[in-house]
């Protein structure tokens, strides 16, 4: 069984956002980039699976700039077998991802798709379900538990009011939620043999997806910062400031 798994690259979750002077995006010079914390979870899931007998190949897809590649790198080394970028310089928004992996899907045929619920730059949380639209597959988004079993899978999902168990037949498109693993680093030995592994590169083009935007970005903000706590006497006092200030209550 073939795995395909889609990772991003984003801002380091551990870097604090900078908005550009002109209010046109995040700054992103000279700031660390790595994988996307939900994409790392997914690659892990699909490795997994591979250890388990139950997959045979696990591929790396990425849609980005040349430096995505090194996400992809990342993918390699935590234990991917091959990786694939799409290469473009264009921000793509989440139906653009999922038509060009529905793309790549068609040439590879995987039997799995695991990507992350959502990203932590934008915070869609959408392409997963857009990929199971546009492929006409069964979907188990906000997955915590994945089971496979000849040609069925039972994903456990998390919901508002718990847990919900669903049985789904083969192919599918899983998301991954915060706890379904823990991802494994990379040891020094696989970050070396990491650089020898294929990564295949295409563009848009090529697969023949128009990644036009269709929406149009404003303009960008930081939030405004939080004013600092004061202490109160009494109960009383803060039951007045509650009131009068505030007017919460």
């Amino acid at each position: 069984m073939k795995v395909l798994v889609a990772v991003k690259r984003v801002v380091d979750y551990n870097v604090k956002i900078r908005v550009k002077a002109d209010q046109t995006g995040v700054d992103l010079a000279n700031v660390k980039m790595s994988m996307n914390p939900f994409d790392e979870i997914a690659i892990e899931e699909a490795l997994r699976l591979r250890e388990a007998g139950t997959a045979t190949e696990v591929i790396a897809l990425s849609v980005g700039p040349q430096a995505a590649q090194e996400t992809i790198r990342t993918a390699l080394a935590m234990g991917a077998d091959r990786g694939i970028l799409i290469k473009t310089d264009q921000e793509v928004e989440p139906l653009g991802v999922a038509k060009l992996m529905k793309a790549v899907i068609s040439e590879e045929a995987p039997d799995l798709v695991i990507v992350g619920k959502q990203a932590i730059d934008d915070d869609s949380n959408q392409t997963g379900q857009m990929l199971a639209a546009l492929l006409g597959w069964a979907q188990g988004t906000f997955a915590s538990a994945v089971n496979l079993e000849g040609g069925t899978a039972k994903v456990t999902r998390e919901i508002d009011g718990g847990l919900q168990t669903l049985d789904l037949k083969m192919p599918i498109v899983v998301t991954t939620d915060l706890r379904l693993n823990e991802p494994r680093y990379a040891s020094l030995p696989n970050i070396m043999k990491a650089k020898k592994k294929p990564i295949d590169e295409k563009t848009p083009e090529e697969l023949g997806v128009d990644i036009a935007p269709r929406l149009t970005t404003l303009k960008v903000v930081a939030p405004e910062k939080r004013q600092a706590g004061v202490m109160v006497e009494s109960v009383a006092e803060l039951v007045d400031k509650l009131k009068n200030e505030a007017g919460v209550i």
